[in-house]
């Protein structure tokens, strides 16, 4: 059998059961707004983060209309914890574009789709293919690494890509393209996974490649990672009747749009006040060390001048913090008991 015969023999009876996933063999159509949303909300996130995530955004905003009608803070709070905050924004971005620009409906070709906001050659692809059905070359993470490993390509990554897409592209069955890529993403997910893979269980391993090679983890390969630099900040405690100053950041840039404790910049430098208690947290390009300062009052020029709150603290779970600062509330919480 040819490897897509066994890939989607493996998925009909193998597959996954996801909240936003038709099962192989319904008759459902598709919801391409479902299928959008998810795969922003996957990007960079595990399955288990994202699920709770999919099913409080498609109760609340159950079509791609109601999302795009909604208000921006309301969508930033909801998103927080998921992280890669800038996903929220394009999100709002791409469904106003799709009602404004399309009707309310997606396009359904991956170039009309790869125009929208926030929309890349990934998230394009996965839509065309599993939405609508469209031969596209869909490569995530999970992809790349059973095709790296069943063609025992080591030609490092990122440039390893280019030779993933086309040992992956004539393999992409014209009738059945959404759950060939899905059945690969659930291949990576759950087998060919990139520690200890169950190759002995696996419906290509007859002719893959790695098959019995001890190093067979090392693809695909990855660059060295670099080191990332540290930064440091500060925030601010301020409190008053049972309640603290909330502050919206800017609409741009690091947590854009979130509400936050407020605080100065980050810098390359320790502050030279210490904190009461701090939290360290990673962002994609550099890590970052938060001391929380106790304040009396919201200051002239750093915290009342941006928009701001008094939130009661024995509602904090509802402000929609993101995590950098739900750990910090968090610790200081612990800390007075």
């Amino acid at each position: 059998m040819s490897f897509p015969t066994r890939i989607l023999a493996w998925y009909d009876r193998s597959a996954r059961v996801l909240p936003w996933r038709i099962a192989p063999g319904s008759a459902e159509v598709p919801d391409p707004y479902r299928v959008w949303l998810a795969e922003v909300m996957l990007q960079q996130t595990t399955v288990a983060a994202v699920a709770g995530y999919f099913a409080r955004f498609t109760d609340r905003w159950p079509t791609v209309a109601d999302l795009a009608a909604a208000e921006d803070a309301e969508v930033m709070a909801a998103w927080a914890g998921l992280g890669y905050y800038a996903r929220a924004r394009n999100l709002l971005a791409c469904a106003r574009a799709v009602v404004a620009d399309h009707g309310g409906r997606f396009p359904d070709s991956e170039a009309a789709l790869r125009v929208l906001p926030g929309v890349g050659d990934y998230t394009a692809a996965a839509v065309a293919a599993i939405a609508f059905g469209r031969p596209a070359v869909v490569v995530d993470a999970n992809i790349e690494r059973v095709i790296a490993r069943h063609r025992w390509i080591e030609t490092p990554l990122p440039a390893a890509k280019r030779a993933i897409r086309a040992a992956l592209e004539p393999l992409v069955p014209a009738d059945r393209p959404g759950d060939f890529a899905q059945a690969l993403m659930d291949l990576g997910a759950t087998i060919c996974t990139p520690r200890s893979p169950a190759c002995g269980i696996c419906p290509v391993t007859s002719d893959c490649r790695a098959r019995g090679r001890p190093d067979v983890e090392r693809v695909p390969v990855k660059p060295p990672k670099k080191a990332k630099p540290r930064r440091h900040g500060i925030a601010h405690w301020i409190e008053r009747d049972g309640a603290i100053w909330l502050v919206r950041r800017p609409g741009r840039g690091m947590l854009g749009g979130m509400r936050a404790l407020p605080g100065g910049d980050w810098t390359d430098l320790p502050p030279a006040e210490s904190g009461l208690v701090s939290v360290d947290h990673g962002f994609t390009h550099f890590d970052l060390t938060l001391a929380l300062i106790c304040r009396d009052a919201p200051c002239e020029t750093a915290d009342a001048a941006a928009e701001g709150e008094w939130w009661p603290i024995a509602e904090l779970d509802a402000a929609g913090l993101p995590t950098l600062y739900r750990k910090l509330v968090g610790k200081m919480l612990e800390r007075r008991g």
